[in-house]
C-alpha cells in the first residue's frame, strides 16, 4: 500500500520563517521549502513577506533619493530622524510577522498582510 506524504505544519513553518529574511531568504523559502510542500501557513506568510520586502525596498530608494539631496545640501539633519524612525517602524511590523511566523500563525503584518492575500493569489 503507497502511502502518501502531506506536508506537516513544521514543513509550513520553515517556509515561513525562512521567507522574512530578505529577498534571499524570500526565494529559498518559495523555491526549496514551499514549491513542494505547499501549506497554508507557508502560502499566508510567503505573500505577506513578499508585499513587505517590495515596499521596504521601494521606500527606501524613493527616501533615499528624495531625502539624502535635500539633507546633503540644506543642512536638514533632522530629517535624518525621520528616516530613522521609518526604519524602526519597519522593523516594528517585520518582527510582528516573523514572531507569527515562529508560533505558526497567520498573523497579519499590520497595514500589510490582508492587502497581501488579495495582491499575490497566485502564491
Amino acid at each position: 500500500m503507497e502511502t502518501k506524504n502531506f506536508p506537516s505544519i513544521e514543513d509550513g513553518k520553515a517556509a515561513a520563517i525562512v521567507s522574512y529574511f530578505g529577498f534571499i531568504g524570500w526565494l529559498i523559502a518559495y523555491f526549496a521549502l514551499y514549491k513542494d510542500k505547499e501549506t497554508a501557513l507557508a502560502r499566508y506568510q510567503l505573500r505577506q513577506t513578499l508585499l513587505f520586502a517590495i515596499i521596504s525596498t521601494v521606500l527606501y530608494i524613493l527616501l533615499s533619493i528624495i531625502l539624502m539631496p535635500i539633507i546633503l545640501t540644506s543642512g536638514a539633519f533632522f530629517l535624518v530622524y525621520l528616516f530613522n524612525i521609518l526604519w524602526v517602524a519597519l522593523f516594528i511590523l517585520w518582527l510582528i510577522g516573523l514572531i507569527g511566523a515562529i508560533q505558526g500563525q497567520k498573523k497579519p503584518i499590520p497595514f500589510i498582510g490582508e492587502k497581501a492575500q488579495t495582491m499575490f493569489p497566485s502564491i
